[in-house]
C-alpha cells in the first residue's frame, strides 16, 4: 500500500474493534483494484457517534462500516437511508456521495449468501434466531424475503424481539415470533436452522446454547462470530456431524458488497483469497 496525499479513508466504526478482520479484507480489494484507499478501525463510544459521523463529512472520508453497537442508532445521523436499509432499521454500511451519507444493509444479503452454500432452498424452512441486535434484522428480512415458513427469535429482553417480529409479521408472509426463555431440547425438535447473531462465543468458550442439548440430525447451524473460526456453537454442532455456516462466510459476502458500494464496481472471485488470509490470522 502506497500512502499519498490523494488516498482516501475507509474506516469502521465499532465497539469493540481491536479484533476486527475488515481491514485485511478492504485493504486487500484496494490493493487488487488498484484504488487508493487505506482502510483504518476507529473505536467509538456511544456518546461520540454524532461526532464520528460529523468528522466522516469534515474529513471526506469515502465511507464506512458500522458493526455493533451502532448499527441502529446511526441511522439519524445519516443524510439518506437506502430503502432495504430503511426497511430493516440498521445500517452496516455507509457512502459518502459528495458529502451527502447514504446507509446501506450487506449483512443480510451476505449471510443469506453464506447460508445458501449448504442449503439451496430457504422456502418453508423453521428457523430460530438467537439474538435481536441490528444484524438480527437484516438476516430476518432477508430470510422473510426468501419465504421461509418461520422465525422464531430467542432473545433475552422482550422490546427489541418484539420490534423485529412486528416489522416481518407486517411486511411479510413468514410468521415471526419471539420468547425471552432458555432456548431447550423441544425447541429445536422442528426447527430446520439456528442462528446466532449475538457476541456470545466471541473469543469466549461461552456458548448461547446448553452443550448437553442432542439436536436431530437434519438441523443447520450458523454463527455471525468469526473469531474464533469454530466457536464453542459450532464446536457443539460439529461434534453431532450437522451442516454448519462460519460466520467468515458472512463477513467476507457482506464485505464484498460494501465494497461495491463504495466502489461501484464488482468483485470477482476474491472469497477464497481473502480466506486464505483470514486463516493465517488465525495462526
Amino acid at each position: 500500500m502506497n500512502i499519498n496525499s490523494s488516498t482516501k479513508l475507509i474506516c469502521l466504526l465499532g465497539q469493540p474493534v481491536k479484533q476486527s478482520f475488515s481491514p485485511s479484507i478492504h485493504n486487500y480489494l484496494s490493493e487488487k483494484y488498484e484504488k487508493n484507499n487505506a482502510y483504518m478501525c476507529f473505536e467509538v463510544e456511544r456518546g461520540d457517534l454524532k461526532s464520528a459521523v460529523e468528522g466522516m463529512k469534515a474529513f471526506k472520508v469515502k465511507g464506512c462500516n458500522v458493526t455493533i453497537p451502532h448499527k441502529v442508532d446511526i441511522i439519524q445521523y445519516l443524510d439518506e437511508v437506502d430503502k432495504n436499509a430503511k426497511l430493516i432499521g440498521a445500517v452496516n454500511t455507509i457512502k459518502n456521495n459528495d458529502g451527502k451519507l447514504i446507509g446501506y444493509n450487506t449483512d443480510g444479503i451476505g449471510f443469506v449468501k453464506s447460508l445458501l452454500d449448504v442449503c439451496s432452498n430457504l422456502k418453508s424452512k423453521k428457523i430460530m434466531i438467537i439474538g435481536a441486535g441490528g444484524a438480527c434484522r437484516s438476516i430476518a428480512v432477508e430470510l422473510a424475503n426468501k419465504n421461509v415458513d418461520s422465525i422464531e427469535l430467542r432473545n433475552r429482553s422482550e422490546a427489541n424481539a418484539k420490534i423485529i417480529s412486528d416489522l416481518i409479521n407486517n411486511n411479510f408472509n413468514t410468521k415471526c415470533s419471539y420468547n425471552t426463555r432458555p432456548i431447550g431440547k423441544k425447541d429445536l425438535e422442528n426447527i430446520d436452522i439456528l442462528i446466532n447473531t449475538t457476541p456470545i462465543g466471541m473469543n469466549s468458550s461461552q456458548c448461547p446454547i446448553d452443550k448437553n442439548i442432542k439436536p436431530h440430525q437434519n438441523l443447520i447451524v450458523c454463527d455471525i462470530v468469526y473469531k474464533p473460526h469454530e466457536t464453542e456453537l459450532l464446536k457443539w454442532a460439529n461434534n453431532h456431524q450437522l451442516k454448519v455456516v462460519y460466520g467468515i462466510n458472512m463477513l467476507i459476502n457482506q464485505g464484498l458488497l460494501a465494497y461495491e458500494i463504495w466502489e461501484n464496481i464488482k468483485t470477482e472471485g476474491d472469497t477464497e483469497k481473502i480466506k486464505e488470509i483470514y486463516f493465517k490470522t488465525l495462526k
